[in-house]
């Protein structure tokens, strides 16, 4: 295989691991050796070259079958291997341990999946999976027709799943909780059709427009149109939820700088938009606030009418 013999020994297991997944169909990025975090740069310091020329491409995006990039990306660092389980046509469980300041007797992931199966009265088929550093992986194919994305405790506790927008760990790689390896070596089975009904989200309901009445008109004006831009932002992309969130709590920062509303006032109304597309509280506060702590540091007097 092209190149081959030029790829440095450490990297040859996790060159293999990538190969596999992509021969069957599973898209893979570079994660940080020994990491689970995507490798490449984030979206606030994307530089807008190369590959990101026509905007930040995610690690979903920048995903790959290519044996030639897949080749050429793992040669000589031994990066773990992600799956990009959208692209994959995927749909993985993931099962966690319970959490050090959890009750004792609390539930696993996998005892949580086992009471779930119980309440339905179903039983899950036999598929592929993967022991996790701290748990269990389950793959499926995910159903046609619909696109499922990630979610946490939604099943229940301690079990979350990765979909569209999110990515797993694949067998060979290892991190400092341990190394993940293929449990069951099964084809990959279904999605049953009554867990996917548990994992269709609802449709958004239309967002209400956003009336201010603190702050200057000018301030006002333009806090509710960037409410607006975030309410109709979706996933993914250079204008995904996220990165929508913290462009449009720049625009509205400076006004904060100048005196021209109250941060609070500018805080609580992005908060709400942010989360009216999904995203999770904790991350719309940490983004909102980053915005505004930067903006305000570093804003420059307004010029003179």
């Amino acid at each position: 295989m092209t190149g081959i013999l030029s790829v440095d020994l450490p990297c040859l297991p996790l060159l293999a691991s990538a190969l596999t997944a992509a021969e069957r169909g599973w898209p893979v990025i570079p994660l940080h050796p020994g990491s689970k975090r995507p490798a490449g740069h984030a979206e606030r310091a994307c530089p807008g070259t190369g590959r990101c020329a026509g905007g930040h491409r995610t690690p979903e995006e920048r995903a790959t079958t290519d044996p030639e990039l897949i080749h050429a990306a793992w040669a000589h660092q031994p990066y773990n291997v992600g799956i990009a389980t959208g692209p994959a046509g995927l749909l993985v469980i993931d099962l966690d341990p319970v959490k050090a300041e959890e009750p004792e007797g609390a539930p696993d992931g996998a005892a949580s999946l086992q009471a779930l199966c119980e309440r339905a009265a179903q039983a899950l088929p036999d598929t592929y999976r993967v022991r996790t550093a701290r748990g269990e992986h389950l793959y499926f194919t995910a159903p046609g027709g619909v696109r499922l994305k990630c979610s946490v405790d939604r099943l229940g506790p301690h079990i979350d799943t990765r979909a569209w927008g999110g990515y797993v760990v694949a067998p060979g790689s290892t991190t400092p909780d341990g190394t993940y390896e293929v449990a069951h070596d099964a084809p990959v089975a279904e999605l049953p059709a009554w867990l996917t009904a548990l994992l269709v989200e609802p449709d958004r309901p239309t967002p209400m427009p956003v009336r201010v009445h603190d702050g200057t008109r000018a301030a006002r004006t333009a806090l509710e149109r960037e409410c607006a831009v975030i309410a109709s932002a979706t996933e993914g992309g250079p204008n995904g939820r996220n990165n929508t969130l913290h462009r449009s709590a720049c625009k509205v920062a400076r006004f904060v700088a100048w005196g021209d509303i109250p941060r609070h006032v500018v805080e609580e109304a992005i908060q709400g938009a942010g989360e009216a597309t999904g995203l999770p509280p904790a991350e719309c506060r940490t983004t909102i606030r980053s915005a505004l702590d930067w903006v305000i540091a570093h804003a420059t007097p307004r010029e003179a009418a």
